[in-house]
Formats: C-alpha cells, structure tokens, sequence
C-alpha cells in the first residue's frame, strides 16, 4: 500500500503539475484528514475482531458539541480533553455492553446509535452551530509545534531534526525486528527487500517533514496522530490484549476454548472505539473552528473504506494500525488530487466506491490463493 500511495502522489502530481506537492498542500492533507484517520485506528481494531461502528459519525459530532459547550465555560483545553475522552468512553461502554454481553449485533446497535446520537446532537445544538469563546481550541487542528527563530537554511529546524530522528529509529527498529525474527528461527525476507521498505519508508517520512519545514512547521495534530498511532501499535504487537484482538477476529469460539473471555475483549475494543470518537470529535471542532450540528455525516464510511482500502479483512483476524492509517492516507490524497483538479463530488463518490470495492476483491483473492479463503 506504500507502494500504491507513492503512485497515486506522483500521478497527481503530473495532473495538477505539482500543486498537491506544494508544502501548504501537504500540510493541508494531514489537517484535513486527521479526525478521519484517529477513527481508523479505532475502527481497524473493531474491524479485526469482526464487528462494524456504524455510529462513530453521529458520535463524533455529539461529542464535539458537548466539547465546544464544556470548553465555552472557560474550563480550559486540557480538562475539555479529558471530559471529552471520558464522555466518549462512556458511550462506547454503552454500546459495548449490548455488543458482547447482550449479543446484540454490532450492526444493529451501532446504527441504533447511529440514529441516536444524531437527533441528540441536533438536541443540545438546537440546530444551531456552537461558536468557540475564543481561538486557543482550533489550535489542536491549526497549530504547529516549532521553535521561534530556530531555522535552518530558511527551513524549520525542528521538523528537520525530528526527520532525522525518525528515520534513525525507523532504521535501528526494522533491523532489531529482524535480527529478532533470525533468532528465533522465523523466516524472513532476504535483506534487500527489507533494504527497499527502509528506503522508501525514509524517503516518505523526508519527504513529508521537509515539506512541514518549507511552511509553519509539524502539524499539532499529526503528533496527536503518531501519539495515538504508537500507542495501538505497541499494544497490538505487544500485549496480552493485542493478541487476544487478533485471537478473537480469527475465530471467536476458538479464542472461548482457549480460555480467552471473547465478551471482554469484544467490550474494551468498543470502549477504545467511544475514546477515540472523543478525541475525534474535538479535532473536527477544532478543524472546523466550530461545533456544527450536522458534522461527522459519513465519517464511518471513510473510517471503514480507509481499513478496507490499508488491508484489514471483511471477516475479521486481519488488519493493522499502520496498513489502515496508509489506506486513510490514500483516501485522503485522492480527494485532495480530484478537488484540486476540480472534479465534482459525484465523481469523487463514484472513484472512492470503486477503490473501495476493489480492495477488497483484492483481499478476497489473496487470502484465496494463500488457503485463508
């Protein structure tokens, strides 16, 4: 997907003659797109387990309301944060207890909930849009971490070092997970190919950071992002609960026999799901620097589309946090590319509905050809 996602770049950048590579256009991608691509690492692990969230949408705009509202109060940010996470947790708890202990189909109650928070938000807004008392809260979608008159060569100096951090750790970790694997006899692809995902993977992230540098410097919410990101990364790959994910996805009575509580497991990814809409939530008011009663509509749709598109199954086991944030990613830079060329909606609609499908007829023939079909 890393390979499709450098194609489409260089394909659009023909078609608009290098307008998507500009440094505000870049930026721009990320912001736009970052409320989208927090969902996704919730929505991949809900996918991996085998169930769907039809409701992150309406949730989404509820609890960016309910944020604008408890931030009017003078509040401060940083407790409308944790209100905001706590408020969203506690509506995932919600519909988790129907999902793994009531054994009501996630479909079901997440359009329920759909369908619920959506006339609650119109409820609390009256309809109408909420107005933030003052700018500090766009900051989260707008702002940008660097340090005043630290440049070099007329470039940001902390995006350029924090490039270079990046890609040493990404090296030192690519070849210590490789060693790993040789140790403990796993096979592993010969060097040269781990070789090319090292320098393409450095080539993307210089690229990206160089381009943050060349305009207002990282992105706040792309750390909130690679924040949320490292976290599900590392608790997939290296906990008792990642496992158990994938165990439960991969087949759910087999997970029972061996002793793992599947209703459990079923409800904390759920809660996970209602944190992240919490957070989601507050980036979009943020983005849109005010909370709007009909915001969040379809925020589902691309959440899942952008699984599909990264590599998660239909039938659950399978996915990654990475693979999902790439397919959000290749989402976003093909709307980006057609709104740039002028191209209408309608045509937008119908070019994502035809990637969508053939991801996933493209996953369907793999697992097909390697006996998981």
């Amino acid at each position: 997907m890393f390979f499709v996602l450098g194609l489409i770049i260089i394909v659009f950048a023909i078609l608009t003659n290098g307008v998507n590579l500009t440094p505000r256009n870049v930026t721009n991608i990320f912001i736009q797109n970052s409320y989208i691509l927090i969902l996704t690492v919730g929505m991949v692990l809900v996918i991996i387990i085998g169930n769907i969230d039809l409701s992150v949408g309406s949730v989404v705009a509820f609890l960016g309301a309910l944020s604008a509202m408890i931030y009017n109060t003078g509040i401060g940010i940083v407790p409308t944060l944790i209100l905001s996470l706590l408020l969203g947790a506690a509506i995932g708890t919600f519909q988790a207890f129907w999902i793994a202990y009531m054994h009501i189909p996630a479909f079901i109650v997440t359009l329920a909930g759909m369908l619920l928070f959506r006339g609650l938000t119109y409820i609390i807004t009256n309809v109408t849009p909420i107005s933030l008392i003052d700018d500090k809260y766009k900051q989260i979608a707008s702002g940008s971490l660097n340090i005043k008159g630290f440049t070099i060569a007329g470039l940001d100096g902390l995006s350029l070092i924090v490039a270079i951090v990046v890609v040493v750790a990404l090296i030192f970790f690519t070849l210590k997970n490789r060693q790993k694997h040789i140790n403990h006899g796993f096979t592993v692809l010969p060097f040269k190919f781990t070789l090319t995902r090292i320098i393409i993977l450095s080539a993307l992230i210089i690229s990206v950071l160089y381009k943050f540098s060349a305009y207002r410097g990282i992105p706040t919410v792309s750390v909130v992002l690679v924040v949320v990101a490292a976290i599900f990364i590392f608790i997939t790959n290296n906990t008792v609960i990642g496992r158990y994910i994938y165990a439960v996805g991969g087949n759910a009575k087999s997970a029972k026999l061996s002793g793992i509580n599947s209703e459990q497991v079923v409800f904390i990814t759920h809660v996970i799901m209602g944190l992240l809409c919490g957070l989601s939530g507050m980036v979009y008011t943020a983005y849109m620097n005010s909370a709007l009663p009909q915001a969040g509509v379809n925020l589902e749709l691309d959440a899942i589309a952008s699984c599909f598109i990264g590599g998660a199954a239909a039938s659950g086991g399978i996915g990654t946090i990475i693979g999902a944030i790439t397919g959000g990613l290749v989402m976003g830079v093909i709307n980006n590319g057609m709104s740039l060329m002028n191209i209408g909606a309608d045509w937008q609609y119908v070019v994502k509905a035809a990637i969508l499908l053939l991801a996933v007829f493209y996953d369907i023939m793999s697992r097909r050809k390697s006996g998981l079909g």
